[in-house]
């Protein structure tokens, strides 16, 4: 390709109006790059046009893709983007999502979904077409787009509501075959990631509104990164903060004292509180109030969730979301605290003033420490009042008793009782354990060799290839633009031609170059255009192919062309008849050095 044809142009700074913030200072500075080098540009809010330079990358990707699914056995087809609303109705999934799905209806008043996730859609396939054992397993994947309506997109191609997808799914016929087609995609995740030169690292996520038994991300380790993982370097624990388990510093056996009503004027936080009566904040207990919106068949239903915990632990949202199977928390007002007889700053459970536990749709949630977490001090539903010595179940009662607090860094391994640490990460990919929910809402079973009628067992497992494309870039680049990797660049060699004056010896030697590099079967980007040197040499470093190769009046007086690597600063003079295979080499030289990093995983 020559860069005088070539759809799109360099940038010298980011557009004014492109966002490549992720909020509180961070930058993300590879989305800066992908714009300026040409790769990407902003259509509307959270979605992107690829360009030729983007699609090229991400050709490789799927090629890559195709390569390690077809070594699985995997089977590409092709899926539609609008869903009849019966298939999320029938698994519930219409009413659990929120406005992140989006829902629409025809010219003739049918509903039905722009695509968020192809679950339904694989279930209603094996409906179809397995009716016996003999049919599995199998293994379908497919390249697609998710339209998911995010609140607020952000970070480039980070958070977009547009979603360049692939995904695989597997059809089993019991939990053994599931585990592993699971254990094999593990494998082959992290062959194509690093592939992509991307080093990721597998945590235990949450189930999610996919409703997953079991569910894996592959995260790769940047600040810029949205999700906190816990991480133990002692056993190799690691999950996503919002899962992750630890262990609760036990409280010290007592014998239950009497309740106590004592005056704590202004003490609204745990903080005021343990500090007024020379408490450790583990001798308290906190209430966090929240209204849930909980799907109950196909309606949904709003509730006041009244959260306690220890006051030396944090609530987790996700988990207490997860307890409750709520599609939405957001915390609830102080009129809405008041009227289920509590006092916000001064609440607890234990004697709820007015119609208190009575009132319908009041759910009591508290964190499993309260059970072992004698003589707390509490809320006592009255403006500068608290109780002494509360004690769970002898004070108050809950409807759920559940593990709702937050790891957090410093915390004790679940496992083994080292410390915790935390990083932020990006979620590349993800891999999740379905089981039976979809086939079983939508009659997707089959005749077992026993003779009885099962449903197929199914896994799923995706990739965000936007957001993938986008952790390369942040992977691999410097102060002068990207660094592809040798094998996701979009073109192996940028070819430089300066031409000199008066003769036209370099641009004959590079138009041939061209040719006979192309022969080779070598991916060209031939920059022909009339520039100046300063500007041809910067668009090379931004756009960031892996060899550079400079044809010069001056290289060729020197006895050939100039030759460099885009990571390295040294330039070398090849004579002309051994450029091809100097070329070549250092290509293959590069992709061995990728292929060498393959390392069979073990996966917990």
């Amino acid at each position: 390709m020559k860069v005088s044809r070539l759809f799109g142009q360099t940038l010298r700074d980011a557009p004014a109006d492109a966002s490549t913030s992720l909020g509180a200072g961070a930058e993300v500075v590879s989305h800066s790059l992908l714009l300026r080098a040409g790769f990407i540009r902003p259509l509307g809010t959270g979605t992107f046009a690829y360009l030729p330079l983007a699609r090229r990358t991400l050709n490789k990707i799927e090629a890559l893709l195709r390569e390690e699914m077809e070594k699985l056995g995997g089977q590409e087809i092709a899926l539609p983007f609008v869903h009849p609303a019966e298939l999320w109705q029938a698994t519930g999934r219409w009413s659990q999502m929120g406005a992140e799905l989006t829902r629409l209806q025809d010219r003739h008043g049918r509903d039905l979904v722009l695509a968020t996730a192809y679950q339904e859609v694989i279930a209603d396939l094996a409906r179809r077409e397995v009716q016996s054992y003999k049919q599995l397993p199998r293994l379908l994947y497919h390249f697609a787009t998710l339209w998911r309506d995010e609140e607020h997109p952000r970070g480039g191609l980070l958070r977009t509501r547009e979603v360049p997808l692939f995904a695989a799914y597997s059809l089993d016929a019991d939990r053994d075959g599931l585990e592993r087609q699971y254990r094999a995609h593990a494998q082959a995740y992290v062959n194509i990631f690093r592939r992509c030169g991307l080093e990721v690292m597998a945590v235990q996520s949450d189930t999610g509104a996919a409703g997953e038994n079991m569910a894996d991300e592959f995260i790769y380790l940047t600040p810029l990164g949205e999700e906190m993982l816990l991480l133990c370097d002692a056993c190799g624990y690691r999950a996503n903060r919002r899962v992750a388990r630890f262990q609760k510093t036990p409280a010290a056996a007592e014998t239950l004292k009497p309740i106590e009503k004592v005056k704590t004027p202004a003490c609204k936080t745990i903080a005021d509180l343990a500090n007024f009566l020379g408490l450790p904040k583990s001798k308290t207990a906190k209430a966090v109030f929240f209204m849930a919106t909980i799907p109950e068949g196909q309606a949904l239903t709003e509730k006041f969730i009244f959260a306690v915990i220890r006051g030396d632990m944090e609530l987790n949202e996700a988990k207490l979301a997860s307890v409750l199977g709520a599609r939405d928390l957001r915390p609830a007002t102080e009129d809405e605290i008041r009227a289920i007889g509590a006092e916000p700053g001064f609440a607890s459970p234990v004697r709820l003033r007015g119609e208190g536990r009575s009132k319908k749709g009041i759910v009591v949630v508290i964190d499993d420490s309260l059970t072992s977490s004698p003589n707390l001090v509490a809320g006592a539903n009255e403006a500068d009042y608290h109780l002494l010595n509360t004690n769970y179940p002898r004070d108050y009662r809950a409807d759920l008793v559940a593990d709702i607090a937050a790891a957090e860094a410093g915390a004790a391994c679940p496992q083994c009782g080292a410390s915790l640490r935390a990083e932020r990460g990006v979620e590349v990919g993800e891999i999740a354990q379905l089981g039976a929910r979809y086939a079983e809402a939508l009659g997707g079973t089959f005749l077992d060799r026993d003779g009885q009628q099962k449903p197929v067992i199914m896994g799923s497992y995706g990739i965000g290839l936007g957001r993938l494309l986008a952790c390369i870039a942040e992977a691999h680049h410097d102060e002068h633009g990207l660094l592809w990797p040798a094998t996701v660049a979009p073109f192996q060699v940028h070819l430089v031609l300066l031409r000199g004056k008066g003769t036209p010896q370099a641009e004959e030697t590079a138009d041939k170059l061209y040719a006979d590099l192309q022969a080779a079967g070598i991916e060209v980007l031939y920059d022909d255009r009339e520039e100046s040197p300063g500007v041809k040499f910067n668009d090379a470093d931004l756009i960031g192919c892996p060899v550079r190769v400079t044809v010069s009046e001056r290289a060729l007086a020197q006895g050939g062309v100039e030759m460099k690597l885009r990571r390295e600063q040294e330039k070398v003079i090849v004579p002309l008849a051994e450029a091809i295979s100097w070329t070549a080499s250092a290509i293959h030289a590069l992709l061995e050095e990728i292929s060498s990093g393959l390392t069979s995983v073990e996966y917990r």
